[in-house]
């Protein structure tokens, strides 16, 4: 067998125990036989979104080829201070999807950043450029998923979004996949990625949407409608893609790392996470209000 296969499979199992320990109540349930309430499952959580960020983070700057300007030395400190403020309302049950013109702002810059590195990348060639770009694309969905989950410390319990989110994500991707490997005939951004094709896409969301038809019947627990977050990850997952396919074809870089053998960097393996979170949570704020 080749030994990439096998490696690729064993870093694949690892990464996707990882996220379902840290993202479902089984994780903290193990450590229990271990010894009783030894970590609750909040801070399992917590301390998975704050590795990914930071080595998020830390791909980012290396991607875009920081110079030896002030810029590349205040990006963590910035990056930590404003996760830092969402840090606060995590632990503080503060994440109650009122109707906030920060948190639109910031969701609005999401958009300006994706804008910007398809039309005008000229712009994050300067260090200051490529500072606000790592703040914006890593920074703030790892913050807005600090909001996805709600849990309780007294009745021990943790809610599933995060989960059913990924897994919505992973099965958009592999439908897509698919699809379009055997019915692709029309691709969707050659330049950028060859293998995506409008076949794929439309597969990829029709059959995400059959899947999140079940969640929704089957996890009636969960915040909001998954039948329409299940479209919203459908339809805007191969846009992460595309996103971080256009960021290292801008700067000329393969892969954003190798922490994942096999499989490449933490920004290639949640490259649709990235813009999906985004959108959930904003979702999730104006769902209040339909």
């Amino acid at each position: 067998m080749d030994k990439n296969l096998i490696q690729r499979t064993i870093s694949g199992i690892v990464y996707i125990a990882v996220i379902i320990l840290c993202t479902t109540p089984l994780g903290a349930q193990l450590l229990d036989h271990i010894s009783p309430g030894l970590v609750k499952q909040q801070y399992l959580y917590y301390g998975l979104i704050t590795f990914l960020l930071l080595v998020g983070t830390w791909e980012c700057i290396k991607i875009m080829k920081f110079g030896d300007g002030y810029e590349k030395w205040i990006v963590l400190p910035l990056v930590l201070f404003i996760y830092y403020m969402f840090s606060k309302r995590f632990f503080n049950h503060d994440f109650y999807f009122n109707f906030r013109l920060s948190e639109i702002l910031a969701i609005s810059l999401t958009v300006i950043a994706v804008v910007t590195l398809f039309k005008f990348s000229r712009e994050l060639y300067i260090d200051s450029g490529k500072l606000i770009f790592t703040v914006i694309y890593v920074a703030l969905p790892f913050c807005f998923a600090l909001g996805l989950p709600k849990y309780s410390s007294h009745e021990n319990t943790f809610s599933l979004e995060v989960i059913f989110l990924f897994i919505l994500i992973w099965s958009s991707d592999t439908f897509a996949y698919l699809v379009g490997k055997f019915f692709g005939k029309h691709k969707m951004a050659p330049k950028i990625s060859p293998k995506k094709t409008w076949e794929g896409y439309a597969g990829g969301v029709i059959l995400t949407l059959v899947l999140s038809y079940f969640v929704e019947q089957y996890q009636p627990q969960l915040r909001g409608n998954w039948m329409i977050v299940g479209f919203l990850i459908a339809a805007f997952a191969p846009l992460g893609d595309l996103v971080e396919s256009q960021l290292k074809r801008t700067f000329g870089v393969k892969d954003s790392g190798n922490i994942i053998p096999g499989h490449g960097g933490v920004l290639d393996r949640l490259d649709s996470f990235l813009i999906c979170v985004p959108v959930v949570y904003l979702y999730f704020i104006l769902e209040k209000f339909i």
